[in-house]
């Protein structure tokens, strides 16, 4: 799904306009339009695309901006000073690192997620098991360790007792899938939510081990950010938009799994 271009900025846009978004997002001209700027991880690209547009639709004169990215990125990026009034990242790895810095308010969990391998249409390499993908002739590639889901491969991997050779690593599981689904990969180990959202373009080959590393995506307001009292409000009413029912609704319509 293509992200609509006035919500998902890139991150280079977002840190040149820090001070424009700062602005924005504080404004007391009853004219302005208000911003609420929510990084958030790759894998939930559909899910919060659907969730900021009918935040839009409820707040006249909102305008969500998406930065969507791999959570450590996120991270390394709300570190570094880009400004963001809400973060979702799909580990709690991940948001303990801001936690750990003083970067965002207590942070809560919202949806879980899983791993699945993910082949081109008709899977021409016969891939039926985890097991298959330690083939060293295979085209395999998975996400970097440092990744979320790079991380649940890892420890999927090492339960299992497996030695895979991947052919490249990634920053965002968006990055694997895409692969998959141009044809640069035997299979991918993606979550089940992207071979989901993938339609056509891939197949999902279920494993039993996927359940011995289950993410959890946690959210939470970012601290840093100088808001006033409304903003703040205005914030956390898109944070309970993603916990409230029609949100929740929306992740499990996508296959996300209720914490």
């Amino acid at each position: 799904m293509t992200a609509q271009p006035h919500r998902a900025r890139a991150t280079a846009a977002l840190l040149a306009a820090s001070a424009a978004v700062g602005l924005a997002g504080c404004s007391t001209d009853p004219g302005a339009e208000t911003t609420v700027t929510v990084f958030a991880a790759a894998s939930l690209t559909e899910a919060f695309e659907q969730i900021a547009h009918d935040f839009e639709t409820a707040h006249d004169g909102v305008d969500v901006r998406l930065s969507l990215a791999g959570s450590s990125d996120l991270v390394a990026q709300i570190q570094q000073g880009a400004p963001a009034d809400v973060v979702a990242s799909a580990d709690t790895a991940s948001m303990d690192r801001l936690v750990a810095d003083g970067l965002v308010g207590t942070p809560q969990d919202f949806a879980t997620n899983s791993l699945e391998i993910a082949v081109p249409p008709g899977n021409p390499a016969g891939i039926a098991s985890l097991e298959d993908l330690t083939d060293p002739d295979l085209h395999l590639v998975v996400c970097a360790p440092q990744v979320p889901c790079g991380a649940a491969t890892t420890a999927v991997v090492s339960d299992s007792g497996l030695t895979l050779h991947p052919v490249s690593e990634e920053q965002s599981v968006t990055d694997v899938l895409h692969k998959v689904v141009v044809g640069e990969a035997d299979a991918g180990i993606v979550y089940v939510t992207d071979v989901a959202r993938a339609g056509p373009g891939v197949e999902g080959v279920s494993f039993p081990q996927a359940g011995a590393a289950v993410n959890t995506y946690p959210i939470a307001a970012v601290t840093q950010t100088d808001a006033d009292t409304d903003h703040a409000a205005l914030v956390q009413q898109f944070i309970d938009a993603v916990q409230g029912p029609e949100g929740q609704r929306l992740l499990a319509d996508l296959g996300f799994v209720a914490p």
